[in-house]
Parts: C-alpha cells; sequence; structure tokens
C-alpha cells in the first residue's frame, strides 16, 4: 500500500498510468520505477515542483566565523 510521502496518508487516488493523488493533503505524485516526483497543484491547475523539499541534497554544516 502506498503512503503519501508529506501527510502518511493512505487516501492516495490514482489519477494516471503513473500518476496519484493526495486527497488528505492535495499534492499530486508521480512514480517512474524508483523515482517518485511530489508536486503541488496549483489554484490554476499547473504543478509546482516540491522536490527540493522531500528529495533535496543534504545540507552541509554550518562554517562559523571563529572557525569551531
Amino acid at each position: 500500500m502506498m503512503r503519501c510521502p508529506n501527510c502518511n496518508s493512505k487516501d492516495i487516488g490514482k489519477i494516471g498510468s503513473h500518476q496519484y493523488y493526495c486527497w488528505s493533503c492535495f499534492i499530486e505524485l508521480t512514480v517512474n520505477g524508483d523515482k517518485m516526483s511530489v508536486y503541488q497543484v496549483e489554484e490554476d491547475g499547473t504543478l509546482s515542483s516540491l522536490d527540493d523539499l522531500f528529495f533535496g541534497e543534504p545540507i552541509p554544516p554550518q562554517v562559523h566565523a571563529n572557525g569551531m
């Protein structure tokens, strides 16, 4: 059973051959093999990628001014 990566809900509906929609937090998911993309559906129906929030690169440690 697929779970939403945003809200962990099981309330996922299939809207295309590789596309899913979470009815709990209203995001769209695209699954292609082992790669998943996450999108926010905007008011005008366009999609905005949220991949940088879910699958972004790890944040490097901060460098302190005193060298510690």
